[in-house]
């Protein structure tokens, strides 16, 4: 039974796919090069709670890899065993994860190697750019067909792990069938071919607990080391003394161990180390710590410490400083009297050993690096020598400090630049591919648009025709159409795809529209019936809360052609639906499904046009990098007769105050919508619960009907509550996300929101868009903490000030990062190291508009100019320049 994780965090634990997937392969091939899981798992599962879901579920999934990466073979293949069994819990689970899901035995026992994954570790600043993209681009490439995942990093911080070798698989049709689903490889962020292939075994020898880290994160090479960049930097020029510590201020100092205790705080016992000079002290205190770390320090040892200053019981303090023995740093030129790099995923006890390390690559290896970026467009762009630039990114000479913060110098930019770039080629050479790909040449002249458009009950909006006319003008041409269909919510899309649908009917061919949820697929079959149906068009629907006896009929429909329109849910990928000629697919909501799922339904037919549609808008400036290769088609207006939705923000105390706008309504006949982040209350939630949230309502208003539907719910369940609600038996609807889209009923008229501040404001605004769908006023009422944040409130007043969907996404790009405004749906992208979206914008339209120039002028990089940078990519897209065309 589902333990209540809403689509949001059901969304952000399906990132762990694609590492469960890798384990599994080959039949767990491939255990021992499986690292961090741990890790994995625990910042999946602390980004999950933030979206709502059940800490006691997100317990279990941390139980299943407690341990994981200390255990043996055998250990881990049952841990794995473990994690498909919860996650499917929440989540469908392709075939390799549902078959090891049924196969589990005892539980993980830590071992005291665990210890290690709560030492105190100086973790990667949690900045946008850090984040994984997650993205409608899976892997940029197929080999023989088979369409291959970008699996999640084994860590935050490791750069590079080797490919996988692929095991053949003759003689398995089932296996080659599956072979998209199943095979992942990891992306090459570095150049690891020539020189920078010299082992780091020929320059140095790390031994110890750095030699393992090195280990750990797959970094065997001296190219690895070159492009494993500082995530900050430290100013050890002039260490200042105790006393000049400012608060709140980070500070670098050197002090010596004056005492060393164990302290109670608040239920709990703290490590505390008084740091002293001949100006003052100070005390570095740690709230979380192995049992061993207290006989790391001595007394009269002098360190080097860092890290932000703070008052606690009227001490000065500093909270998990970054530490090392100041004898060590101050006789290394290296790492002292300079400004210092830190590297990610290395504890202080490591750093002085790999900056070490670091310093000798450069200085070896900096120098022959192959420059893959043509010289015409370093030129046109003002840009270093990649050499330089890697040189002054591990060690930067007398630099303004603020530039280098703000990743604002030449070199930092320069290596922005390059990860923009290759992504930008990659998908310029990805679009060339389709475009160059032999595909259906549908015949659409005038008279058949206008046919089509007669079968609407109402008049196209100008937006509309016009995205039409571009899809039309698409579908004409000989190469598949790659198209995506971006609008606002209300705007009109679905009237469009069914245009576009005829078009392709009328040419003898199939079409499959495919929706996230079967809400949204029974929305969307009931209104192409109605629209269709009279005409004499036949459609079916295919979901899995069909009967057999209904499913044999649709498969049987669709692989005979009397179907003409599939309509359904991920229920269309079963390997026996059959389509007899299928020549357009239409994916709805894009963003919620994997890439590897649209392609499954894509390989159905041979080559169909593609048509994408999101109703969530996407920032100008993540739309540049995600959908680099497809059409956009955007819809910039709403259909007459639409009431914009005034929206009101509330604090919890003023709830009174929407219950009587919700009366108010009620009383006219209207209905409304109120939505909870969770399905019932947790131990660590204060959030009210939609099954309470119900029953309280049921009271507040006693002549009128209270409804309830969430994920939890069987399908039967749902549809009967959704058919009451449609026909006006149910008044007041309380739900989980489970109505963010799909649900369309002309007489809600109130929309409100329990603990709106945990919700994106892309969310939000989805939310908002089901009501206002007649022409009656209508109200979203946003009720958020009583404001102990600013942040929050000033989130939500964008709502209030707001209906324009791309304006809110950009503001929510602005406030979260790009990583929080897309979830983690799917990693498609590799995550960006260096650049920044939210900050490198004129670096992101110059990349796109180098790559897709040099794409034109020259698609299979055969220049001799261009080889080193061919050589770049296929070796970032691990030799994938066979790009898949996949939506």
């Amino acid at each position: 039974m589902a333990m209540g994780v809403p689509g949001s965090a059901r969304e952000i634990l399906q990132s762990l796919l694609p590492a469960l997937s890798y384990g599994v392969r080959d039949n767990f091939a491939h255990l021992s090069t499986l690292k961090k899981l741990e890790d994995l798992v625990r910042s999946v599962a602390q980004r999950a709670e933030k979206a709502g879901a059940d800490p006691k579920y997100l317990g279990q999934l941390l139980q299943t890899t407690e341990g994981f990466d200390a255990a043996a073979d055998g250990v881990r293949r049952e841990a794995l065993s473990r994690l498909a069994r919860v996650l499917a819990v929440e989540m469908p689970l392709p075939e390799p994860l549902r078959r090891i899901a049924l196969d589990v035995g005892p539980a993980l026992t830590p071992s005291a190697k665990t210890a290690s994954v709560n030492e105190v570790v100086v973790k990667p600043a949690a900045r946008p750019n850090q984040k994984p993209l997650d993205s409608c681009l899976d892997k940029l490439g197929t080999r023989s067909g088979r369409t291959e995942a970008a699996p999640p990093p084994s860590g935050k911080d490791n750069r590079k792990a080797a490919a996988p070798k692929k095991r053949s698989r003759r003689g398995n049709p089932d296996a080659e069938s599956r072979a998209s689903e199943e095979e992942v490889v990891y992306p090459s962020v570095s150049p690891t071919q020539g020189p920078l292939a010299t082992p780091l075994t020929a320059i140095a020898t790390p031994r110890g607990k750095l030699a393992a880290s090195l280990e750990q994160r797959g970094i065997r090479k001296v190219g690895e080391v070159l492009f494993f960049f500082p995530r900050t930097y430290e100013d050890r020029r002039n260490p200042v003394p105790i006393a000049r510590l400012q608060l709140g201020e980070r500070g670098v100092s050197i002090g010596t161990v004056k005492l060393i205790d164990e302290v109670p705080v608040r239920g709990r016992r703290i490590l505390r180390v008084v740091l002293g000079d001949n100006t003052g002290s100070i005390a570095a205190t740690w709230y979380h710590y192995p049992s061993w770390m207290k006989k790391r320090f001595k007394v009269g040892e002098r360190y080097l410490f860092s890290g932000e200053i703070r008052a606690f019981a009227g001490m000065r303090e500093v909270s998990h400083p970054e530490l090392e023995p100041a004898e060590l740093v101050e006789q290394d030129p290296t790492s002292f009297g300079r400004i210092i790099p830190i590297y990610p995923g290395f504890d202080r006890g490591e750093q002085h050993g790999f900056r070490a390390l670091a310093r000798k690559v450069v200085e070896h290896f900096a120098d022959q690096v192959s420059d893959p970026v043509p010289q015409v467009i370093r030129d046109r762009l003002n840009l270093p020598a990649l050499s330089h630039a890697l040189r002054q990114v591990h060690f930067p000479d007398e630099v303004d400090l603020q530039k280098l913060g703000q990743h604002q110098m030449p070199a930092q930019r320069r290596l922005a630049f390059d990860e923009l770039f290759l992504i930008q080629l990659g998908l310029a050479l990805r679009r060339k591919g389709v475009k160059l790909t032999p595909g259906i040449q549908f015949k659409v002249p005038p008279r058949l648009l206008d046919k089509a458009k007669a079968v609407l009950p109402f008049q196209m909006t100008g937006a509309q025709s016009r995205a039409l006319d571009e899809i039309a003008a698409d579908m004409a041409r000989p190469e598949p159409m790659n198209r995506l269909l971006q609008g606002d919510v209300g705007s009109g899309k679905t009237a469009v795809a069914t245009a576009a649908a005829l078009a392709a009917i009328e040419n003898g061919y199939q079409v499959a529209l495919m929706a996230p949820t079967e809400i949204l697929a029974d929305q969307h079959f009931r209104t192409l019936s109605r629209w269709l149906e009279p005409k004499g068009y036949k459609l079916a629907l295919l979901k899995s809360g069909t009967s057999r006896k209904e499913k044999d009929e649709v498969k049987a429909a669709l692989a005979n052609g009397s179907a003409q329109l599939a309509v359904g849910t991920h229920a269309l990928l079963q390997d026996d639906v059959e389509l007899k000629k299928l020549g357009l697919v239409i994916i709805d909501e894009q963003h919620r499904f994997g890439v590897l799922q649209r392609a499954r339904l894509i390989q159905k037919g041979v080559r169909p046009d593609v048509l994408v549609m999101t109703a969530t808008p996407i920032p100008r400036t993540l739309a540049m990098t995600l959908y680099g290769d497809l059409d956009v088609s955007v819809l910039d207006e709403l259909p007459p007769g639409r009431t914009p939705v005034e929206t009101r923000v509330f604090s919890e105390r003023q709830r009174d105050r929407v219950h009587e706008t919700v009366l108010r309504e009620l009383e006219k006949g209207r209905q409304a919508f109120v939505v909870y982040p969770l399905v019932e209350e947790s131990e660590k939630s204060d959030l009210a619960n939609a099954t309470e949230g119900a029953a309280q309502l049921a009271e507040r208003f006693p002549g009128f009907r209270v409804g309830l539907v969430h994920g939890r719910m069987k399908v039967e369940e749902k549809d009967e509550v959704m058919r009451q609600v449609r026909d006006r038996e149910i008044h007041v609807l309380v739900a989980t996300t489970v109505v963010e889209v799909g649900v369309d009923v002309p007489n809600a008229t109130v929309m409100v929101v329990e603990a709106a501040h945990r919700f994106g404001l892309s969310q939000l605004h989805q939310l908002r868009g089901r009501v206002g769908r007649g022409a009656e006023r209508s109200y979203c009422l946003l009720i958020g903490a009583d404001w102990n944040s600013d942040v929050a409130y000033q989130r939500l007043q964008i709502m209030a000030r707001s209906t324009d969907g791309f304006v809110i996404a950009e503001k929510d790009l602005e406030l979260r990062g790009p990583g929080e405004f897309l979830g983690t749906r799917q990693s498609g992208l590799p995550e960006l190291m260096v650049a920044d979206l939210t900050r490198d914008l004129d670096l992101l339209a110059a990349a796109k508009r180098e790559a897709f120039r040099l794409a034109d002028e020259d698609p299979k990089l055969d220049r001799p100019e261009h080889r080193q940078l061919r050589q770049a990519l296929d070796e970032r897209w691990e030799g994938k320049l066979s790009l898949a065309r996949i939506g």
